[in-house]
């Protein structure tokens, strides 16, 4: 096992130990390999997490993939266990990793509001700032990344409260109109999603920044009060008692003082998934989001989860996956999120993932080394 890094540890495996890795086709990564090293050459490479993993030790994966020829599945799996180590991330409080599922909703809007469309998709302000060690004043947690620069200095941004009440109207910001404040929020908390104008027009917003406030899960406070049971807890259970219960639902969302900002993205290609936290498009049922703070986008991960089966055609899902996205809610070093797709078909997969799950990083060589 490796030198232990505060909450976790690294255990060198062989891939005989992955149950399910002879069953799967990660094939399809190589095109997000690619995009992926592209980004981390041309534009920017990924910022380091806490276990010390860099695009540097990343790109020779990615180089190492331009040139091979995958035809199969089989090509696939010889190209990681050619170019990778696998370790277990184990938990020193013993418990197990856990997933969840995102996807990218479709939401009908307009470019104006109306007595129908009444709920808006704001841009970034022009007075949120990122936050760092440098600027980040006095009493403010480290948790939040982002502020409010006014004439008396830094202070925490307005919250999801108050900007629904009105903090941000008449300043411009707005993208697009919805119908539903509950469809708002879902796309909140997805991070993206397909808008569908009146007329055909299809566009696409993606996060940009956040007010800063920590994420606060509405599913864990309606199952604190009792309102649903823990085993039935799922984004369309939520959605069902929020759509009972109209007069809560504004104390309800409130709960979640955390509110995200969008931009629009270019949407030429609707077959293409959203463009992410990573600046790559996600693949459905390929893509992983991760906890930032200890992970380093585009590295591998292996996920077996023994009784998440409705993804994988009733067998346990296993699979390779790049870590391309993050989320307010993905923390800790075996926490993933993983994304289904686009559209309602890929929300009804999405909404009910909650399980126990394996995770596995697989290692370039090199980087590998400093694990064993």
């Amino acid at each position: 096992m490796s030198e232990d890094t505060p909450g976790f540890a690294l255990q060198a495996i062989s891939f005989d130990d992955l149950q399910g890795w002879k069953d799967d086709d990660p094939s399809s990564l190589f095109e997000a390999m690619e995009a992926c090293r592209r980004q981390v050459i041309d534009i920017k490479p990924y910022r380091t997490g806490s276990l010390g993993l860099t695009a540097q030790d990343l790109l020779p994966l990615l180089e190492a993939a331009r040139s091979e020829n995958i035809s199969s599945a089989a090509d696939a799996r010889t190209f990681f266990q050619s170019h990778c180590r696998p370790f277990r991330i184990r938990r020193i409080d013993g418990n197990p990793g856990f997933v969840t599922a995102f996807y990218e909703p479709e939401i009908m809007v307009s470019a104006v509001p109306d007595d129908e469309y009444r709920f808006p998709f704001y841009r970034r302000p022009e007075d949120l700032i990122d936050l760092d060690e440098g600027n980040r004043p006095v009493g403010l947690p480290d948790s939040y990344a982002f502020g409010r620069l006014t004439s008396d200095g830094i202070e925490a941004y307005p919250d999801r409260r108050a900007i629904d009440e009105g903090f941000l109207a008449g300043r411009g910001l707005e993208i697009a109109w919805a119908m539903s404040k509950v469809d708002v929020f879902f796309v909140h908390v997805q991070g993206a999603a397909r808008l569908r104008y009146p007329h055909g027009r299809v566009g696409r917003i993606t996060y940009a920044a956040k007010a800063g406030h920590p994420f606060s899960a509405i599913g864990k406070l309606l199952i604190e009060r009792g309102e649903i049971e823990r085993s039935e807890i799922s984004m369309q259970t939520i959605r069902r008692w929020l759509g009972d219960h109209p007069r809560q639902v504004d104390e309800v969302l409130w709960h979640n003082r955390s509110y995200i900002f969008f931009r629009e993205v270019p949407s030429a290609d609707l077959n293409a998934g959203p463009v992410a936290a990573a600046k790559v498009p996600l693949i459905a049922g390929r893509s992983l989001a991760v906890d930032r703070l200890i992970h380093t986008f585009g590295f591998p991960f292996f996920i077996r989860s023994e009784n998440l089966v409705h993804l994988d055609g009733d067998k346990p899902f296993a699979r390779v996956m790049l870590a391309l996205d993050t989320g307010s809610a993905i923390v800790g070093p075996a926490r993933g999120d993983i994304f289904t797709g686009s559209g309602d078909d890929a929300g009804e997969l999405a909404g009910t993932v909650r399980h126990d799950a394996d995770f596995v990083i697989l290692l370039p060589n090199a980087a590998a080394a400093r694990f064993a």
